[in-house]
C-alpha cells in the first residue's frame, strides 16, 4: 500500500545522491572495492504483480543486507553475501534500493522497476448519424488507463487501412483526427486502436481496439423533387401519382412518403443508382370533391425534401336517358328524357335544356318507323377550364303488328321443274313475327329462305302466314312451275327428227340405185361394208348419156 508521506528510503536515497553530487565522502566509501548487484535490473512486468529482488555482494564479511522500497516486502531468505525479498501488489513504476556495510563502508544498489498495464477503455466517439459527401469528419478516441505511457501509442483506423497514430498524452488521452467523407466511406467501419510496445523489454507488442462505429454518408440532389399528378380525378376513378428524384446518395436509403390530403397513400419505392422512383394509385372519392393537395416527402438524414401538386376531384353524373314508357304501342306519346347531376349541361337529340343541372326532353307519337331508334345526349361539364363530354344513348321500342314487305316477296313465281330456287319473303313486326307459308288445298309447306329443289308438285297458290302476338298477316304467292320440255318442243323435235329420217333415206335410196346401174360396187365376204370404186372418164359420160 503506498504512503501519503515520503517514504524514509526516498529521503536517505536523495541524502545519498545529494552528498555525491556536492563531492563528499560516504563513510568508508574511500578504496570501496566491493559491489552490491540488485536482480532483476530494472524490469518490466504487469500491474498487481509479485517480484522476488535478490540483493547479492561479493564482500567477504558482509553485514545484513537491507532492501528500502515503499513496496510491501517480505524476507525470501538470506545468506553469507546475499538476501531476497518478495515484494507483493506491485501497482506503480518504482525503485528500489539495497544497502550493506563492508569493512566499515556502505555499499549500495538500486534497480527501477517499471510496471505496464492495458488501458481499462479504448473508445471511438459516437460518429454523426449521417454525414455529408465532401465535408471533413472529426475522429475521436478517448483512452483511459495503460502504462508505460511512453510506449503506448493510439491508432485511428478505416477498416484495416491506418488514418493517424499519435501517442497518448493526458489522462484520459483524447487523440483526434480529420478525414474527407466521400461516397466510399458510406457502411464503412472506423475504430481506434491502443498498441503498448514492448519489445524493447523483451516482452511483445500488446494491442486493444474499440468497438467499432459503421459511418452512413449521403449526399442531395441539385435537381428538383418532380411530381407529377393528374390535374382532375373523376370521383369513383383512379390516377397514377408519380414521385421521382435524380442524383441522390445513396437512394435505397430515403423514405418516401405520399399523402393526398389528408389519405396517406401506399407508394411502390424502387431505386436504381442514384434514381429514386415512388408511384401510387389513388382512387377519389365523394367525400374529397374540390381542390386537393398531393405531396411528396423524401426523407434522407437529416434532410427532406418537397414537391406539391394540385389535383381535382369532380363529380359528373350521368347522362341518363330515359322513356315514359320502355315498351310503346304504335301511334302512342312518348316522352323522352335527358338527366344528369348538377352544372352539368345537357342536350337531347340537338336540343338543349334550358340551364345546367336542367333536363332535356322531348316528345313523339311512335310509329312503326321509331322501333329501334336511338336517342343521344350529350353532357357537359366544365372543371378548373377544362370542358369534359359524356356521351348516352338508348333505344326505343315500338311494339306494332306484322307485316310482310311485297317488294321483298313476290306475288307470282315461274320456276322449272327439277331446278334449285329460294323462296325468299321477309316479314316484320314487334315482336318478330313467325312466317310460314302453305300450299293451297294440300297444305303443304314450302322453306322460306332455304334453297329447295322445285319439282312440278309445288305449283300452286302459296298462302305466306306472319304471326305474332300482336296479330296475324297474309301475303298470297302463286308458283308456276313448268316441265324442262314442253308439247310443242317435243312435236317441233319429233317432226325434224322425221323429216331427217325421210331424207336420209331418200339419200340412201337414191345412191343404191346408182350404184346398181353402174355396176360398180363389189361384195366382199369379210365385210358388209359397201366399197365404191371411181368411174373411168368415159364410163361417166355414158352414164350421163343414159
Amino acid at each position: 500500500m503506498e504512503s501519503s508521506g515520503l517514504p524514509p528510503w526516498t529521503c536517505l536515497s536523495s541524502l545519498i545522491f545529494l552528498l555525491l553530487g556536492c563531492g563528499l565522502p560516504l563513510p568508508g566509501a574511500q578504496g570501496q572495492e566491493f559491489f552490491l548487484r540488485v536482480e532483476p535490473q530494472n524490469p518490466v512486468f504487469p500491474a498487481g504483480g509479485s517480484l522476488l529482488v535478490n540483493c547479492s555482494t561479493d564482500c567477504p564479511d558482509p553485514k545484513p543486507i537491507f532492501l528500502e522500497t515503499s513496496l510491501s516486502k517480505e524476507s525470501a531468505g538470506s545468506g553469507l553475501g546475499w538476501a531476497a525479498f518478495q515484494l507483493s501488489n506491485v501497482t506503480g513504476d518504482s525503485q528500489i534500493f539495497c544497502s550493506v556495510f563492508c569493512n566499515g563502508s556502505q555499499i549500495t544498489g538500486s534497480s527501477d522497476i517499471t510496471v505496464y498495464r492495458f488501458p481499462e477503455r479504448v473508445e471511438l466517439q459516437p460518429l454523426p448519424p449521417w454525414q455529408p459527401v465532401g465535408e471533413n469528419l472529426t475522429l475521436r478516441c478517448l483512452v483511459e488507463g495503460g502504462a508505460p505511457r511512453a510506449h503506448l501509442a493510439v491508432v485511428l483506423v478505416r477498416g484495416e487501412e491506418e488514418l493517424s497514430r499519435q501517442p497518448a498524452i493526458g489522462e484520459p488521452a483524447e487523440v483526434t483526427a480529420t478525414v474527407l467523407a466521400g461516397r466510399g466511406d458510406h457502411g464503412a467501419n472506423f475504430s481506434c486502436r491502443t498498441e503498448l510496445d514492448l519489445r524493447s523489454q523483451g516482452l511483445e507488442l500488446f494491442q486493444n481496439t474499440s468497438a467499432p462505429r459503421q459511418l452512413r454518408t449521403f449526399a442531395l440532389p441539385m435537381t428538383p423533387l418532380h411530381l407529377k399528378a393528374p390535374r382532375l380525378l373523376e370521383v369513383g376513378t383512379s390516377g397514377q401519382v408519380q414521385c421521382k428524384l435524380d442524383g441522390l446518395f445513396p437512394a435505397s436509403e430515403a423514405q418516401v412518403q405520399l399523402v393526398l390530403g389528408y389519405q396517406m397513400l401506399v407508394p411502390e419505392v424502387r431505386s436504381h443508382g442514384d434514381s429514386l422512383m415512388a408511384t401510387a394509385i389513388v382512387t377519389a372519392h365523394t367525400d374529397q370533391e374540390g381542390v386537393q393537395e398531393v405531396e411528396c416527402n423524401v426523407t434522407l438524414a437529416d434532410q427532406s425534401l418537397k414537391a406539391r401538386a394540385n389535383l381535382t376531384v369532380f363529380n359528373f353524373l350521368g347522362p341518363r336517358v330515359n322513356f315514359s314508357e320502355p315498351s310503346v304501342s304504335e301511334g302512342s306519346m312518348v316522352t323522352v328524357i335527358c338527366t344528369a347531376g348538377p352544372q352539368v349541361q345537357v342536350m337531347l337529340d340537338g336540343v338543349w335544356a334550358t340551364a345546367p343541372g336542367q333536363p332535356a326532353q322531348l316528345q313523339l307519337n311512335a310509329t312503326e318507323s321509331d322501333d329501334g331508334r336511338r336517342f343521344f345526349c350529350q353532357a357537359t361539364l366544365e372543371v378548373d377550364g377544362e370542358t369534359m363530354h359524356k356521351n348516352e344513348s338508348a333505344q326505343l321500342r315500338v311494339l306494332y303488328g306484322p307485316m310482310i314487305d311485297e317488294a321483298k316477296c313476290p306475288q307470282r313465281l315461274k320456276w322449272k321443274d327439277k331446278t334449285t330456287h329460294t323462296l325468299h319473303c321477309q316479314a316484320r313486326g314487334n315482336p318478330v313475327p313467325q312466317l310460314q307459308c302453305f300450299q293451297q288445298g294440300s297444305m303443304r309447306e314450302v322453306p322460306v329462305g332455304i334453297p329447295f329443289i322445285v319439282k312440278l308438285s309445288h305449283n300452286g297458290i302459296y298462302h305466306c302466314q306472319a304471326a305474332s302476338p300482336r296479330g296475324t298477316y297474309t301475303h298470297v304467292v302463286v308458283m308456276d312451275v313448268q316441265d324442262r320440255r314442253p308439247v310443242t318442243a317435243s312435236i317441233i323435235i319429233g317432226v325434224l327428227a322425221a323429216v331427217g329420217v325421210i331424207i336420209i333415206a331418200v339419200a340412201l335410196k337414191y345412191a343404191f340405185r346408182m350404184q346398181k346401174r353402174s355396176g360398180s360396187y363389189y361384195v366382199k365376204q369379210e365385210t358388209t361394208s359397201l366399197p365404191l370404186r371411181n368411174m373411168q372418164p368415159n364410163e361417166a359420160r355414158e352414164e350421163e348419156s343414159s
